[in-house]
């Protein structure tokens, strides 16, 4: 079967000649034995097997290979909020094994109930009811079902660009490439998809400020006023899904969300929040959509909810959504499992009591006014973005033109790997780098000093 290669989005590509030449000259006999036997037995699918490199241990921000190289994570799929083996959390989970390891769906149990009160305890206002899930595409989906039963419609409205997981539905409403082109379709019917907010490279051409700064007094919030014109035309949709502050990343413009909740309101339709990736603190509050005043009508939550240890996701919802008692939206084998929501709850407690949420703020806004006086000094550096630790770099080979430097990208990426810090890119060229939100000033300092350092070797070769 005819492999194809489908464009950058989600992560970088696992089968480009820079990687290839990376882990020649780093990976010793007993991990090149390890990923062959990877290769050997699991299905390869883009940004996933072949795999990277093998792991044996993983610790605070680091993450050690089976070579004993040691790497900061400024990537973890945004799961390691806590950091790696948070000792509270693994004590928590171990104790809870010996006391009750597992309960069947049809019961219910003490984590279970204290986990769900204490999610709508912290949420937004208004969101009164939970289901749980065992993974944040699971957690989508059942989203999904629920706007279809509240509202008897089936139509949604999502953006290009966005991961909402990987199942059909998901993919569906999700708008990259590798997990909805080629031999995976036809998707769910009904999927609507519109360009995103994306000030920087924005959709429409609007022009940017001497300082490269979108000029919002002139695009009016014309990505949000598409939402609005596509809700109109359609008039029959059930949900808006979306994420709040886009994991690439981008940061919504002001008053965007608040346009578009008015419009979903006008339109009968529902707004869902994915903060699987943003949620729990990364963007320096609890909750991203906090940062816009802007309450969804479900909310879904999962990656760091089990400490990155375990997987558990939530949907959070209005309590007049409670409407399918009939069905099943979900009914998962695990879906209250004992130890999962007890790793859950310890999290959330690690969260509030240790401040993870308040140093995220404070670290990012450290770590975004460094970025801005290193991208001052190196022209490869098109733009610098983010919230909390939610940081973005994107390069760019001619600022004016925003073209682009993918290829500078990755250099960048495996350059960094080979001095031990590890990121993601998202969309070709956007350095992403979501470090846990223990992270204190100097792991930030050293994390920075390395990019910087790479990016000034990139620009050098490459002659800026």
């Amino acid at each position: 079967m005819k492999q194809g290669s489908p464009p950058l989005a989600e992560g970088e590509i696992n089968h480009s000649p820079r990687r290839q030449a990376w882990q020649e000259a780093h990976h010793d006999e007993a991990t090149q034995r390890l990923l062959a036997e990877d290769a050997r037995f699991f299905l390869h699918q883009s940004v996933s097997t072949p795999c990277l490199s093998a792991i044996r241990r993983a610790e605070g921000i680091w993450i050690e290979d089976i070579a004993g190289r040691r790497y900061m994570d400024f990537h973890g799929n945004n799961a390691h909020h806590l950091c790696y083996g948070h000792p509270r959390l693994i004590a928590a989970i171990k104790r809870q094994l010996d006391e009750l390891p597992f309960a069947p769906r049809r019961f219910t149990c003490e984590p279970a109930v204290d986990l769900a009160r204490r999610l709508v305890e912290i949420s937004p206002s208004g969101l009164d009811k939970v289901l749980f899930a065992t993974g944040g595409s699971d957690a989508v989906e059942i989203a999904l079902k629920i706007a279809r039963a509240a509202t008897g419609r089936f139509k949604t409205l999502s953006f290009w660009d966005a991961f909402h997981g990987a199942g059909f539905g998901a993919a569906s409403v999700g708008g990259e490439a590798m997990f909805r082109s080629g031999p995976i379709g036809p998707l769910l019917t009904g999927a609507e998809h519109v360009a995103p907010f994306a000030c920087y490279r924005c959709p429409y051409g609007y022009p940017c400020d001497n300082a490269g700064q979108p000029r919002l007094d002139l695009c009016r919030l014309t990505c949000a006023n598409l939402v609005r014109y596509a809700l109109e035309k359609e008039g029959d949709v059930a949900a808006v899904i979306a994420e709040p502050a886009r994991a690439a990343p981008y940061i919504p413009p002001p008053g965007f969300w608040r346009a578009v909740r008015e419009a979903c309101n006008e339109q009968g339709a529902l707004l869902i929040f994915d903060e699987i990736p943003t949620g729990l603190g990364k963007t320096g509050r609890l909750f991203a959509c906090e940062h816009d005043e802007v309450i969804p009508d479900l909310l879904v939550l999962g990656k760091t909810l089990g400490g990155g240890v375990l997987p558990i996701a939530a949907v959070l919802a209005r309590a007049e959504l409670d409407v399918g008692g009939a069905w099943a939206f979900g009914h998962y084998t695990h879906e209250k499992n004992p130890v999962t929501c007890r790793a859950a709850l310890t999290t959330l407690d690690i969260i509030e009591e240790e401040g993870l949420v308040d140093n995220a703020h404070q670290q990012g806004e450290r770590a975004l006014q460094r970025l801005r006086e290193i991208q001052a000094r190196h022209p490869l550096i098109g733009d610098v973005r983010g919230r909390g630790l939610l940081l973005g770099v994107e390069l760019v080979s001619d600022r004016e033109r925003k073209t682009p430097a993918i290829d500078a990208a990755e250099e960048v990426l495996y350059r960094a790997l080979s001095q031990g810090l590890s990121f993601k890119v998202s969309l070709g060229n956007v350095l992403t780098l979501t470090p846990p939100l223990i992270i204190t000033a100097a792991e930030m300092d050293a994390a920075l000093d390395i990019l910087e350092e790479c990016i000034t070797a990139v620009e050098q070769e490459s002659g800026f």
